[in-house]
């Protein structure tokens, strides 16, 4: 790949990161402030019975990936404090642990065995 390439994959991918921010901190708002679960340590994209049990956990989560990413963005654009592999490293291992992390909550939560069969209504 030459040099022009990797300098608009780094443009895209600083750009992705907004949005990124933007949602993790948009998710630890709602939990923190709105005390809305319904987004708490998701499975297959439903929340666990006891989601508020786990509600600071996935705030905390969300937090500090969101201000990571947002520090990181100041020091690149405002000050231009970082290289351009430092700071894609920095989001880089960012957005991994946070997905990691999230999906093991979220594991967590909704206990690590199979689904169990809810008995019938009837007997």
């Amino acid at each position: 790949m030459n040099l022009p390439s990797v300098f608009i994959f780094n443009w895209i991918f600083l750009l992705a990161l907004f949005p990124v921010a933007f949602f993790w901190l948009r998710r630890a708002w709602r939990i923190l402030v709105k005390n809305d679960f319904s987004e708490v340590a998701l499975k297959k994209g439903l929340p666990p019975p006891d989601a508020e049990k786990y509600a600071p956990y996935e705030m905390a989560i969300n937090m500090i990936g969101g201000v990571v990413i947002v520090v990181l963005l100041v020091a690149v654009l405002g000050f231009q404090a970082l290289a351009s592999e430092d700071w894609v490293a920095i989001a880089g291992v960012t957005l991994w642990v946070k997905l990691f992390a999230s999906f093991a909550l979220g594991r967590q939560a909704h206990g690590l065995g199979p689904a169990k069969k809810k008995p019938a209504a009837g007997k």
